[in-house]
Parts: C-alpha cells; structure tokens; sequence
C-alpha cells in the first residue's frame, strides 16, 4: 500500500541520516593524521553537526507549514547528499567541516518530518505499530555507525564512507 511504501521511504531515509551521525567518531584518528589538525579540532565535525542538527529541529516546524512534505523531504535528502559529497571529497578540513553542517541542515529537517508523517499518516490505533518500527530501525543506525565506520575506514579511507551514504541517499530519492 502507498502508506507503507511511504513510511519504508521515510525510515531508509531517516536511518541513512541517522547512522551518518556515528559515522565519522571512529574516523577522527584518521582524519586527524590526514590533514593535521588536532584532536579538539576534529571533534568540530560531530559538535558542529549536533549543533546545526539541533538548531534545524524546530525550524521544521515552520517548513512543514510552508511546503509539502514531498518536497520538504526531497529538500533534504538532495541537501544531505550534496553534504555527503562535499565530505567525500574533503581536500580541506574546511571542506570537511562546511559538508558536515550541510549534511546536519538535510538531517535534522528529517527527522521530526518524519515523525510528524508518521503521526498523521496513520490512525490512531495504528500509530502505535508505526512509530514502533520507526523507533527500532532508527536506535538500530547509531549501533551500527561505529562499526561500519571502523570496517571502513580500515579497508579504504573515511572519504569512501561519506560517498557510499551519498549513493545511499541517492537510493532513496
């Protein structure tokens, strides 16, 4: 049914964002040796990616009254993979870093949307079974994250980790 092919949509997408969140702590080490920065340096990329990530939260709210939420997801995913992009290629920590907050601007518009979608997509005796589902998949990226991450960054490099979740995201658009 299109309900549940929308909230498969809205948990890929969401679950994409959220394992990019535990994605990059393992790859600090390697990012700091690459481009010498020092460790309180590097930390800017998941401080300044909570902070942005935050700051987008309730601005959703404002969005959603302005646009659809087909667009308003569209919107952030293709901003979150444009962000994933700019991180992937990374020639400066710079780059590094304004691809990061990119990536926190596409991420925190979608979790609350989706939640909201969510909430007023399905009735009220389902709602429950819905927001269920959602709640395991997206505790289930953060565990993940640190593992990927590791596997990755020990056979190839934390640039290729930030251009496999832009292809993701381009799955799901």
């Amino acid at each position: 049914s299109k309900q549940k092919a929308t909230l498969v949509v809205l948990i890929f997408g969401t679950f994409i964002t959220v394992l990019n969140q535990t994605l990059v702590t393992p790859a600090l080490p390697s990012i700091m040796a690459e481009m010498s920065v020092s460790a309180s340096t590097a930390q800017w990329l998941t401080t300044g990616f909570t902070l942005v990530n935050a700051i987008m939260i309730p601005i959703t709210a404002y969005l959603q009254d302005r646009f659809s939420v087909r667009r308003l997801f569209l919107f952030s995913m293709s901003v979150f993979a444009v962000g994933s992009l700019l991180c992937g290629w990374g020639p400066t920590f710079d780059v590094l870093l304004a691809g990061r907050l990119v990536q926190a601007v596409g991420a925190g518009i979608l979790m609350p949307m989706s939640m909201t979608v969510l909430l007023v997509m399905f009735p009220v005796d389902r709602r429950g079974s819905a927001m269920g589902v959602f709640g395991l998949i997206i505790a289930f990226a953060p565990a993940i994250g640190p593992t990927v991450s590791g596997i990755m960054v020990d056979t190839v490099n934390w640039h290729v980790m930030f251009y496999v979740v832009a292809a993701l995201v381009a799955v799901v658009v």
